[in-house]
């Protein structure tokens, strides 16, 4: 319940947790519950395919990406945005972040080395 606040804010939350009315997927879709929707024939292609984009992202950056949403969800504003600069910080000491300024200048497409 306390995550639902958050998710859906009060009323909705209320009315799901009191009246224990299920919903369907396209209502969890509309109320930011869950990311996306697909037919369950789709479902494995297309995860697949969403783990294939995170992976042609730096691994680094997307760990810390993933640290400071998860962590927003637990702290204000003012600590979040604090956190997230920190980790922002952080990632100017890897060699990644050299690689990815430097294939976004050459219009080229990164090659991460995971450092």
């Amino acid at each position: 319940t306390q995550r639902l606040i958050r998710a859906v804010g009060k009323s909705k939350a209320m009315d799901m947790v009191l009246t224990g009315k299920m919903i369907d997927a396209e209502q969890a879709e509309r109320d930011g519950l869950v990311a996306r929707i697909y037919p369950s024939d789709d479902l494995v292609e297309e995860t697949i395919k969403m783990g294939f984009t995170i992976a042609e992202k730096g691994q680094i950056a997307s760990m810390m990406a993933k640290e400071a949403v998860n962590a927003a969800a637990e702290m204000s504003l003012t600590e979040g945005l604090r956190f997230e600069r920190r980790l922002f910080h952080a990632l100017f000491a890897t060699a990644d972040q050299k690689e990815g300024m430097d294939a976004f200048l050459n219009k080229r497409k990164p090659d991460f080395r995971n450092s």
